[in-house]
């Protein structure tokens, strides 16, 4: 690897990047990192709905430089209109106590490593000016984004991820509704989570996205310690959802475990793609570039 990509921020150890910063500082490294590996869409949306102005940047349509305000006030703007984008978008992030869980003191919990890739999620599609929102939920939606591509969006957003979580359990099935609501046409749904939750009710809401014609990535969050227990003496598993407590000797369990994970994902990934949605899994060591490659893409096949 060269020096330069060395330095990439989203090709860096997630835990050290976040060492480094807050969540908008870690953000702004991350895409800015990932789309200095890309050629930037030429693709640009305006509608006829003004809604208000921004300053002039660099390479902007000279056609909607407002020039009396240039004349008047020697101050470039841009007309910016309610529907300059490409696509809605709505991520929809777990909040429930499971995510706020790791395996080893060293790396991000689920939770942290989810906020920061929704970060950069946003601020990725913000730049391709596409309009994000955000849902938040635990056993309840705890936030609320209608998808916008305004200044001030990601700030929001960013706010949002401050707030805590209240419940313990996942309702999934209320989050992905309130989705729907807030995205009526046709747009991109991200949800985020570890999917400690009934198959059932995910699988149902994303076949009923997939009717209403949205595109679905599901990344599925995981620790590394999540796909193997490591080689320790007896150990009480916890259950942070349910507060279950299950004593076991890791060597006795360590097979049978490896080998339930493994048909466990495969079965998510199967049911997803019946129900016409993308699935990744994405393990907090991974760099945030890995997923990010992937929400990338679906945007970019998207009409």
């Amino acid at each position: 690897m060269d020096t330069a990509r060395a330095r990439r921020a989203d090709l860096l150890d997630p835990a050290t990047i976040a060492a480094l910063g807050r969540i908008e500082i870690v953000a702004r490294w991350i895409v800015d990192g990932f789309l200095s590996g890309l050629h930037r869409s030429p693709r640009k949306g305006f509608s006829v709905e003004f809604a208000e102005h921004r300053p002039y940047q660099s390479g902007d349509d000279l056609r909607y430089v407002d020039w009396k305000i240039a004349a008047r006030a020697d101050r470039w703007v841009v007309k910016q209109y309610e529907e300059e984008t490409n696509l809605r978008a709505t991520i929809v992030l777990d909040v429930s106590r499971s995510m706020a869980w790791r395996g080893d003191a060293a790396r991000l919990t689920k939770l942290a490593y989810a906020e920061r890739l929704v970060a950069a999620m946003a601020l990725l599609l913000l730049r391709q000016r596409d309009a994000v929102g955000l849902v938040r939920f635990d056993d309840l939606v705890r936030t609320s984004l209608a998808p916008r591509v305004r200044s001030g969006q990601w700030q929001r957003i960013v706010a949002a991820l401050d707030d805590p979580g209240a419940g313990h359990a996942s309702h999934a099935a209320a989050a992905l509704e309130q989705a729907w609501r807030l995205i009526p046409r046709r747009g991109l749904v991200v949800i985020v989570s570890d999917l400690l939750m009934d198959a059932d009710e995910i699988l149902s809401q994303v076949r009923a996205l997939r009717h209403a014609g949205h595109q679905l990535v599901v990344l599925h969050v995981l620790d590394p310690a999540e796909l193997d227990l490591p080689a320790a003496g007896d150990a009480l598993f916890f259950d942070p959802e349910s507060g279950a407590e299950v004593p076991a000797a890791s060597a006795d369990v360590r097979g049978a475990y490896r080998a339930t994970v493994t048909a466990a994902l495969q079965e998510w990934r199967q049911s997803l793609a019946a129900a016409g949605a993308a699935y990744e899994t994405v393990v907090t060591d991974a760099p945030f570039g890995v997923p990010l490659r992937r929400v990338f893409a679906t945007r970019q096949r998207m009409p």
